[in-house]
This record gives structure tokens, sequence and C-alpha cells, in this order.
């Protein structure tokens, strides 16, 4: 992984219930750490602009879940904490990069969001929400849900490019389609700063992964077991969240 360095910004994508994916970013964060390399440490699980900046290294779990706003329902403390305490403790910054849910239904009416991204790559981000909601979105509701997924990677990109400092290295944990140079956060960032992508994906859906061109590392984790996120999702009152 030191091998991706130097660049200013190291985004790694992982997926939210793969439990090796956390230990593969604590061990991220504690290979920076040690090269005196990581300069911030910005989280698609705590929204901007919340940050750790003001407190001390030996600060406590509960003082860094409620400097981060933590909620805990969407992302266990118990898989995130120990690579957020990892950073508090090596004195980095640990800042909450994700869209503020208040600014959701703003940005599901800004049509501008449109423009962020080329007739092909708007097509290919609608399709992937109305996969990612099993096809169980209603077609009205289709435009909004992409407007925030594409909001939510301008506010990651903002964060990653306010935090980059010289000589070092600004990480990104978010889902891998977070990190995508096809429809995320790079997409977003001035085209002259300069970034490397490592993806950690599931050995299932190996393929897929290896069929997107620009990823710099992929580290392939063993297969979870089978689970029916379809069928889940089809029991909610409501056709998943954001």
């Amino acid at each position: 992984m030191l091998g991706l360095l130097p660049t200013q910004a190291l985004l790694f994508g992982e997926q939210h219930d793969a439990p090796e994916h956390a230990e593969l970013a604590l061990k991220t964060v504690l290979a920076l750490t040690q090269a005196n390399a990581l300069a911030t440490f910005a989280l698609e699980m705590a929204d901007s602009p919340a940050s750790t900046a003001d407190l001390k290294p030996d600060a406590s779990e509960a003082a860094v879940q409620a400097a981060l706003k933590w909620q805990n329902e969407a992302w266990p403390w118990a898989r995130y904490g120990p690579v957020v305490m990892a950073a508090v403790r090596a004195g980095v910054p640990v800042l909450g990069a994700n869209l503020a849910r208040t600014q959701m239904r703003e940005a599901m009416q800004n049509a501008a969001l449109d423009t962020r991204l080329d007739a092909s790559a708007l097509a290919a981000q609608r399709q992937a929400i109305i996969q990612g909601h099993c096809s169980l979105l209603p077609d009205a509701q289709i435009p909004g849900m992409t407007r925030i997924q594409i909001a939510r990677d301008v506010a990651m990109a903002r964060t990653v490019a306010q935090a980059a400092r010289p000589g070092q290295t600004v990480l990104l944990l978010a889902g891998a389609a977070h990190v995508s140079r096809a429809l995320g956060v790079p997409l977003h960032l001035p085209p002259e700063f300069r970034l490397k992508v490592l993806v950690a994906q599931v050995d299932t859906a190996q393929a897929a992964i290896k069929n997107e061109a620009a990823i710099d590392l992929l580290w392939i984790t063993p297969a979870l077991p089978p689970t029916d996120y379809c069928a889940q999702l089809r029991q909610q009152p409501r056709a998943g969240k954001p």
C-alpha cells in the first residue's frame, strides 16, 4: 500500500458489511501514520463538517463519537471505532466527509447536480441507483436519488481537497462506488489533484471490479455468507435510504 505514495489523496473503497475491509482500513491508517504520511483521515461514515481536530490524542471514544456526531445504527462503532481511534491516537484529525442529511432534500431538487457528470456517466449513475435499490424505486424518485449520490461525492471531494497538505496524504474511507474514477469522488476533484484508488472487495464481485480500469490497488477478501439484500429491502416500508 505504501507503494502508492506519494499522492495527495488515497481513496479507499470498501464493502460496508465485510469485516475484513475495516481491518484493512485499520492496517492502512497504521501504515500511513507510522510513515508520518497521513495528513487527515476522512470518512463517509460521518457528516461534514464534523471533526476531531480539537481533541487530544488521548481523547475518550465517547468524546470522539460526540465530535463526529457518530450514528451507530447506520455505522457500527464496533466495526469502525478501531480505525477511527488509531488516527486519533496518532494525532491525525478525523473528518466527517459525507453530505449532511439536512442537505439531502435540497440536493434532490438541485438539477444543476445533473451537469456534474456527462450524459454517459449520469445514465450509469442512475442505473447504479436503480440496481442498488433492487429496481424498487418509483421512476419519479430516481433523478432525485441520483442527485443525492452525486452531492455526496461532491461533499467528500470537497473535504479531501480542503484537507490536502504538502508532503502528506489524505485518506478517504468510503463505499467502493464512491471512489470510482468513472462515477465518484475523483470526478469532482481538480484535474491536477493527484490521487490513488484502493478497493477492497469480496471475491464474489472480483470480476465486476476488475472491469473498472482505474484501480491502483485491489484487495480481494473472502466471500461473505449469501444474503438476499433485495428481500430485506422489500420488507421495508420505503425503498431504502440514500
